[in-house]
């Protein structure tokens, strides 16, 4: 992974999934894959959640948007992190372990 600001989130997430008992994907959002997924598809206790990593004040695209608005829709829950809300995926991925 690149050493720029929002790999550094992403390092930071993926440690913190892997204390975890729970599934872990990262999509590719180019080529093949499909563009605006979340970075993180996750599966913990039968719960279903997207994580996007942003750096600084960076803010999810359109398209990023719309993908999380429907895996909310469909009863899956989503957040966006970056480097000030570490805590707050830490509580939501204990409350849904």
């Amino acid at each position: 992974m690149a050493n720029t600001p929002e790999a550094k989130v992403k390092t930071k997430i993926k440690k913190m999934l892997s204390t975890y008992d729970c599934y872990i994907t990262m999509p590719i959002g180019t080529g093949f894959g499909c563009a605006g997924v979340p970075d993180y598809l996750v599966c913990i206790n039968g719960h279903f959640l997207g994580i996007e990593a942003k750096a600084g004040k960076n803010k999810p695209t359109a398209l990023q948007d719309q993908h999380m608005t429907n895996i909310r829709r469909f009863g899956g829950y989503t957040i966006v992190v970056n480097e000030d809300n570490f805590d707050e995926l830490e509580k939501l991925l204990k409350d849904l372990s």
